[in-house]
C-alpha cells in the first residue's frame, strides 16, 4: 500500500462542554454520497471522554457540514462499568438498526484505569440505546486484565470481532503501562460473545501493545490496520510511539503480520509527527480513505490520507 495523507479533518474547538480536549478514535460510516459520518469522543473539562459524531463529505472530509450537539450517550450508573468515560470503537448496519460498539473507561488505583466492552443499538433511527447496564465483554478467567476496543463486522455466517485484551502492565518508570495483543472471538447476535483465546495479531520485542484493529474485506482476504507501540516513552519518543501497522488473513482467523506495506509514516513535523494511532477506513467513488489520530492520542485530532494504488 501507499497512502498520500491529506491533513487534519478536525480538532477539538471548545464549543461544547463536552468538546474541551481531544478527538480520539475516529470510527467512520459512510451515510450516503453526500454525507461520511465520524464518530469519535472528546474529554469535557473533568476528563471524561464522552462520544459524538460530525458529518461530512466523504470525498473532502476536511468540508465538516456539522457537529452533532449531543453526546450519543450517557454515562454509566455511579460503579458501571461506563460511569467515567465512554469511546465509539465499531459500528454495524444490521438491517434498519446500528450497533455501536463502545469501550467503557473505570479509573483504578493500583493501575491506571479498567476497560470493558459495551453495545448501544440504534433502532429504525432513533437515538441509541445500551443493551445493558453491564458490559458484553470483559475481563475473565482466562482473560483476567481488561478487553476494549473492538472492530465488529456481520457476514452471512456469523458476527466476527477482532477486540484489544491486556496481557499484563509493566512497571516503566515506576509507572504502570499495559501491554497488549489483539484477540478474536465470534457471536450468533452482536451481543453475546463466544470466545476461544484465539490470538489474531501477537505481540513482540518491540510492539509490546497492539491497539485498536480496522478490519475490510476485498476480494476474499482480510485487510487489517492496527496501532502498536514499545512501552517505554511511547508518548514523547516518535522511535517508540504509536505508529500503524498491516496484517492480511484468508480467513480472519490466522494472519500474516506485513507491517512494512503499510505505505505510511510518521511526518516529520505537525500534528502526526509523533504518533498515528487509531485508524478507521472507507472506500468512496473507488478510493480508500484512512482516518486517524495523531500526536497526544487525539489531543491535535484526527485526520485523513487517501490509498494511491487503488
Amino acid at each position: 500500500m501507499k497512502w498520500k495523507k491529506k491533513g487534519l479533518i478536525f480538532c477539538p474547538n471548545k464549543n461544547f462542554e463536552w468538546l474541551q480536549d481531544r478527538a480520539i478514535a475516529p470510527v467512520c460510516e459512510l451515510i450516503s454520497n453526500d454525507i461520511l459520518r465520524i464518530y469519535f469522543s472528546s474529554r469535557d473539562n473533568q476528563g471524561k471522554s464522552t462520544p459524538i459524531f460530525l458529518d461530512t463529505n466523504p470525498e473532502f472530509p476536511e468540508q465538516i457540514k456539522n457537529v452533532n450537539g449531543t453526546p450519543i450517550l450517557k454515562f454509566g450508573e455511579l460503579g458501571s462499568f461506563d460511569d467515567n468515560g465512554i469511546l465509539s470503537s465499531s459500528i454495524v448496519n444490521y438491517g434498519n438498526d446500528k450497533y455501536l460498539y463502545y469501550v467503557g473507561w473505570n479509573p483504578r488505583v493500583n493501575v491506571s484505569y479498567h476497560l470493558s466492552i459495551g453495545l448501544a443499538i440504534s433502532k429504525n433511527g432513533l437515538p441509541f440505546e445500551k443493551v445493558s447496564s453491564g458490559p458484553i465483554l470483559d475481563r475473565s478467567l482466562t482473560e483476567p486484565f481488561f478487553n476494549t476496543a473492538p472492530f465488529v463486522i456481520k457476514d452471512s455466517t456469523n458476527w466476527k470481532m477482532w477486540y484489544v485484551s491486556c496481557t499484563g502492565w509493566k512497571k516503566i518508570n515506576n509507572y504502570p503501562e499495559p501491554l497488549y495483543n489483539i484477540k478474536f472471538a465470534t457471536s450468533n447476535d452482536g451481543i453475546n460473545w463466544e470466545r476461544k483465546g484465539i490470538i489474531a495479531i501477537d505481540t513482540d520485542d518491540f510492539a509490546e501493545a497492539i491497539g485498536k484493529p480496522f478490519v475490510f474485506v476485498e476480494k476474499g482476504i482480510y485487510h487489517m490496520i492496527y496501532s502498536y507501540r514499545n512501552s517505554v516513552n511511547y508518548r514523547t519518543d516518535p522511535t517508540k510511539s504509536y505508529r500503524l501497522g498491516y496484517a492480511q488473513s484468508d480467513d480472519g482467523i490466522n494472519w500474516t503480520r506485513k507491517d512494512d506495506e503499510i505505505g505510511i509514516s510518521l511526518s516529520n513535523e505537525g500534528w502526526d509527527s509523533i504518533m498515528m494511532e487509531y485508524a478507521s477506513s472507507y472506500s468512496f467513488n473507488g478510493k480508500r480513505y484512512l482516518v486517524y489520530n495523531g500526536n497526544g492520542f487525539g489531543e491535535s485530532g484526527f485526520g485523513y490520507a487517501i490509498l494511491e494504488n487503488e
